[in-house]
């Protein structure tokens, strides 16, 4: 099969399509033909060798964390899924032809294959975040970064809670932002003034999505520094502060997100590449300012 990968650490231009050995489902996973799939800010990083203990990867490594496609092969024990059912979900090394995924639920028929390739890291990051937060109806959080996909999917889903959103984002972002229920505000210096302005009352809990605010700052808004999340900044604990990159459950999470998008209350933004353009997309996501998000579509 065709896939992006690279076999050594690098920028961008270590990426290229090549030929990859087909991946099988295991117990409980299911194999799909990929139509969509997602660039996440994880993908660059593991590239560039930020995250990596060794000076070379072991083996070509295939990018992505989450797809949309038709199922053609399952696993031992699968009784939620058939061939030819059209899906999306999680799983690793989804950016090639065929994909295997550890968690998936049926594609809404509201949202195209790239949509939904681009809803699942985002909507199951951020119903994480929430559950840790335990975000409820009437109360308010700030999401710090929140025009990307993580960001813009957490603005939904706690409009979706009844909760009030405040988001920061770039000036060209706002209106986007007040689309989708929030009341944005521009980050960077000054944001807790900003942010004790838009909500005088204070606010309850802070999802900080980019990591590029000052954790002190963030801690200074909440009155329990364990009600600020970061997905962004690992040294976040030492203020007191939660930081998570996975846990949770993500089938149940997926399943939440396929019922807010069929109901037309959870959709992102997205802008398309081919699979050989994956290099490109990897460079744009490394810019950041990115809206919504970025989907290769295969």
């Amino acid at each position: 099969m065709q896939a992006a990968l690279f076999r050594q650490y690098g920028g961008p231009e270590v990426l290229e399509i090549a030929e990859a050995p087909e991946p099988h489902a295991g117990p409980g996973q299911v194999r799909v033909i990929v139509h969509a799939a997602s660039v996440n800010p994880i993908d660059w990083k593991i590239r560039s060798g930020a995250m990596a203990a060794e000076a070379a990867p072991p083996a070509p490594v295939i990018g992505g964390f989450d797809a949309a496609g038709v199922v053609d092969e399952v696993g031992e024990g699968v009784t939620e899924a058939s061939l030819g059912d059209p899906v999306f979900g999680l799983g690793t090394s989804t950016q090639a032809e065929f994909a295997v995924l550890r968690s998936y639920v049926a594609k809404p028929a509201s949202l195209d294959w790239a949509q939904a390739a681009g809803l699942a890291v985002a909507a199951e990051t951020s119903l994480r975040v929430f559950g840790l937060l335990g975000l409820t109806s009437g109360q308010t959080v700030l999401i710090d970064g929140a025009a990307g996909g993580v960001g813009s999917a957490g603005v939904q889903i706690a409009v979706a809670l009844g909760a009030r959103v405040i988001a920061t984002a770039s000036e060209r972002n706002h209106d986007y932002l007040r689309q989708l229920g929030a009341t944005p505000i521009p980050y960077g210096d000054g944001l807790v003034d900003r942010v004790q302005q838009a909500a005088p009352q204070s606010v309850d809990a802070v999802f900080d999505v980019v990591g590029k605010t000052p954790i002190g700052e963030l801690v200074s808004l909440v009155s329990d520094p364990a009600q600020v999340v970061s997905i962004a900044n690992f040294d976040a604990a030492k203020a007191g502060a939660q930081v998570t990159s996975q846990g949770g459950d993500p089938k149940a999470a997926l399943q939440r997100a396929a019922e807010l998008a069929a109901q037309g209350r959870l959709k992102l933004e997205v802008r398309e590449f081919g699979l050989a353009e994956v290099a490109q997309a990897h460079e744009i996501s490394q810019q950041g300012h990115v809206r919504g998000k970025l989907v290769l579509v295969i």
